[in-house]
């Protein structure tokens, strides 16, 4: 292989923290019937499609994306409320993946969701007390004597009136409900929480306590995040490392610095467009705004090659022929692009051709030696793949 389609090895020094979640090829197809007695399965939807990414003890990795591309669906895959159709999640070093209901009895301790609207999650014939202590009682955490007690700990952990734990969810504000939403997850003192639209449902005034309170949850107990959400700037401040999903796909991931500041994908680059910059505001100007063409495509039926390719402006032949690996480009930043780099700095020719072994149109090179993605895994690698040295024809 030629010094331009070499993959740079730059050191790092072996991460120290502690993986709590692993998930390697997740992928959820729900099955499409036909019409008719027998109904046929004539097509699967493609909710998710392969994901991996790794969740470190302590920390919040933020999944975001349009609604459909499969971000809640990975949750609840994450927290085995739906079986995957293939892959794995790895759970403290163990594939919980195909575990059955009395095997993932023990594990419901350790992995909690908090939902997205508390008030259809919370039972409404039941009072915040039974809501709250259910889990103690069914897990057998404290006597039933101390049931009571615990609850009104819960509560007023999560900032309210430990007194009205005989009230029911009606008799609470939308940032109240929430609050008990998170009360019940922390029931079982779990060591992962996902937490799926958490604030979505609130008003602004009163998301920023739920965040705040989730942060001071989250240094007291220790508690690793899935966070999926809309809003980028919430994701921001909340997550120290970010995931972008389009189409059940995984399209860009990386720190919040690489994320923010120096995004690769153009799904991720006109996401962050949209976004209202207050320090551009204070000292005039606009950021520029990307504009989608199209559609988002049906999960049914996705476009061949990249699945964003329909949509894109920087799109050629190799894009509908040959899907783009999430290569890593920095030492915590991968991107699943043919043409990665910054806004109006993105090369001519496909820079994971030689990789993968083909030609830029995405044919087969019989004098091409196709090479290891760098980076293909939940985690990230020692070494990656230097664009800015390929792009100067350098190792």
């Amino acid at each position: 292989m030629s010094d331009t389609t070499t993959a740079a090895a730059t050191s790092v020094a072996p991460a120290s923290t502690e993986t709590v979640l692993s998930v390697e090829n997740l992928k959820m197809h729900f099955p499409v019937k036909g019409s008719g007695v027998i109904r046929r399965t004539v097509g699967h939807v493609k909710a998710v499609d392969g994901v991996s990414f790794e969740v470190a003890k302590g920390t919040a990795l933020g999944l975001v994306g349009e609604s459909g591309c499969g971000k809640s669906t990975t949750g609840r895959m994450v927290t085995r409320l739906y079986k995957p159709t293939e892959g794995k999640i790895n759970f403290e070093g163990t594939d919980i993946a195909n575990y059955t209901g009395r095997q993932l009895h023990p594990m419901r301790r350790e992995i909690q969701m908090i939902f997205q609207d508390p008030s259809t999650s919370l039972n409404p014939r039941h009072t915040v007390g039974s809501i709250i202590g259910a889990p103690l009682r069914i897990h057998k955490m404290v006597p039933k004597d101390k049931v009571l007690s615990r609850v009104q700990e819960l509560l007023e952990i999560v900032g309210l009136n430990p007194e009205h734990y005989n009230r029911y969810p009606h008799e609470f504000s939308g940032g109240q409900r929430q609050r008990i939403g998170i009360a019940r997850a922390l029931t079982l003192q779990p060591k992962l929480l996902v937490a799926d639209e958490p604030v979505s449902a609130l008003d602004v005034s009163i998301q920023a306590q739920v965040i705040n309170l989730l942060q001071d949850l989250q240094k007291e107990f220790d508690i690793s995040f899935l966070f999926i959400a809309h809003d980028l700037a919430i994701v921001r401040h909340f997550c120290p490392e970010v995931a972008v999903m389009y189409l059940g796909k995984i399209v860009e991931i990386g720190d919040r610095e690489s994320i923010y500041e120096r995004a690769h994908h153009p799904y991720t680059q006109a996401l962050l467009s949209a976004v209202p910059d207050v320090k551009q505001a204070a000292i005039g100007g606009r950021r520029e705004r990307i504009r989608l063409e199209g559609d988002v495509p049906s999960p049914i039926n996705p476009p061949s090659g990249c699945h964003f390719r329909t949509r894109c402006a920087i799109a050629k032949d190799i894009c509908s022929v040959v899907e783009p690996p999430l290569l890593q480009i920095g030492k915590k930043h991968k991107v699943a692009c043919h043409f990665p780099g910054e806004i109006h700095q993105h090369p001519e020719k496909p820079v994971t051709a030689p990789l993968l072994g083909v030609d830029e149109f995405g044919a087969p090179d019989p004098g091409a030696s196709p090479a290891e993605v760098p980076g293909d895994g939940p985690g990230y690698a020692d070494t990656w793949y230097d664009l800015a040295n390929n792009s100067r024809g350098r190792a």
